[in-house]
C-alpha cells in the first residue's frame, strides 16, 4: 500500500511536533512547511521544506501529499494586527495553496474562537461565537477564511487549554509550585475545559482517518472541567508538595495587565496583559465534546492527575523545572 503523506505548518512548536511525531510512528512521510532560514529542530524522521506562507512557494511544498495540517498559530501578541497577520493571512494563504493542490485540510484551531461557557451551559460547535479577546477573533477569523475557500475539503478541531511536554504555558506554575506558590488568578468557580497533548494528537489522527470529519467543527477537550484549583492541587501532588492556593487579588491583577501591555512596546512578552485579563475575568471556558465522539470516536483518555503527573516527570527529566 502507498505511504500516505502529511504536510504540516507548526511542526516546531508545542503542538506541532506531537502531531509530527504520532505521524511518524504511524508510517505517514511528513513534510514540515518551515520559516526560510528556519533553525528550530524538528523530530526524528520528518522532512523539513522551507516555504513562508505565501505565494507560489507553498503549493509547491504541499503538491503530491496527501493531508494538510495547519497548526502554525501566533498565540501570544502585541495586538489584534500582529494576531491577524499570522493566524488569519496565514490560514487564507494555506487553505488556498490546499485547495488549488486539491488536499484536504485540517485547521488546528482554539476553543478561544468560540468563547466562553460553564460546567451549566458548556460551549458548543453550533453556538454563536463570541470570541473574548484578540487572539479569540483571530483564531474564528481563520476559521471563516477556511471555510470560505472554494474547492477545499476541510475539517477544523478546536481544542481547550493544552498541556503536556514540550508546552511553556503551563510551565510557570510548574516553577512556581517547586517555590512553593500556587497563585490563582481566578475565581474560585471559573472551570475550564483542559485536554493532554498526547489525546490532542490523537483526536487529530482519527480526523485524518475520518471522512466524516470533511466539514465538520469539533471541540476536543477531556469530558471533566477542571477550576483552577483543581490544576494545582494535582502539581502539588507532582511535586510533593502540600497546597495552599493564594487568591491573587482582581486589582493587582489588572495592575500586571496595565504593565505587561508596556513591556510589549519594548519588545517583552510578558505573562498577563489585557488579552489574558479578559480571560481571567471571564466565566469559565467550558466546552461540550459530544460532538467529537459522534464524528470521530473520539474521548479523551488522560485525566488531570495522571496528565499533570506525566508532564512534571517529563519536565524534570529535561530539566525545565
Amino acid at each position: 500500500m502507498r505511504s500516505r503523506s502529511l504536510s504540516l505548518t507548526g511542526a516546531t512548536g508545542f503542538v506541532g511536533r506531537h502531531v509530527a511525531e504520532a505521524f511518524v510512528r504511524d508510517g505517514w512521510a511528513v513534510r514540515a512547511i518551515v520559516r526560510r532560514g528556519n533553525r528550530k529542530p524538528l523530530p526524528r524522521g520528518v522532512e523539513a521544506v522551507e516555504a513562508d506562507l505565501q505565494g507560489a512557494h507553498l503549493g509547491e511544498a504541499i503538491r503530491g501529499t496527501d493531508l494538510v495540517i495547519h497548526s502554525a498559530a501566533l498565540i501570544r501578541a502585541r495586538d489584534e494586527a500582529a494576531f491577524r497577520a499570522v493566524n488569519v493571512e496565514g490560514t487564507r494563504v494555506v487553505a488556498a495553496a490546499a485547495a488549488a493542490a486539491g488536499v484536504r485540510m485540517i485547521l488546528i484551531s482554539s476553543q478561544a474562537a468560540g468563547g466562553q461557557g460553564t460546567p451549566d451551559a458548556p460551549r458548543r460547535e453550533d453556538d454563536p461565537p463570541a470570541p473574548v479577546n484578540a487572539y479569540g477573533r483571530s483564531k474564528l477569523a481563520s476559521e471563516v477564511v477556511m471555510r470560505g475557500t472554494d474547492g477545499l475539503a476541510w475539517t477544523v478541531l478546536r481544542p481547550c487549554a493544552v498541556y503536556g511536554p514540550y508546552d511553556r504555558g503551563f510551565l510557570p506554575l510548574f516553577r512556581m509550585a517547586r517555590r512553593g506558590l500556587f497563585l490563582v488568578p481566578s475565581s474560585p468557580s471559573t472551570s475550564f475545559t483542559l485536554i493532554h497533548v498526547s489525546d490532542l494528537v490523537r483526536a487529530v489522527r482519527l480526523a485524518a482517518e475520518s471522512t466524516a470529519a470533511v466539514g465538520e467543527t469539533c471541540f476536543i477537550g477531556h469530558p471533566v472541567p477542571h477550576t483552577g484549583d483543581d490544576v494545582l492541587r494535582a502539581i502539588a501532588a507532582a511535586e510533593g508538595r502540600p497546597c495552599r492556593p493564594v487568591r491573587v487579588p482582581a486589582p493587582l491583577i489588572a495592575a500586571a495587565a496595565r504593565l505587561g501591555d508596556l513591556a510589549w512596546r519594548v519588545g517583552v512578552q510578558p505573562i498577563v496583559d489585557s488579552g489574558r485579563l479578559v480571560e481571567l475575568r471571564a466565566q469559565g471556558f467550558v466546552c461540550a465534546v459530544d460532538r467529537a465522539r459522534t464524528v470521530l470516536g473520539f474521548t479523551a483518555a488522560i485525566d488531570l492527575d495522571e496528565g499533570i503527573a506525566e508532564t512534571a516527570r517529563w519536565y524534570r527529566a529535561e530539566g525545565w523545572i
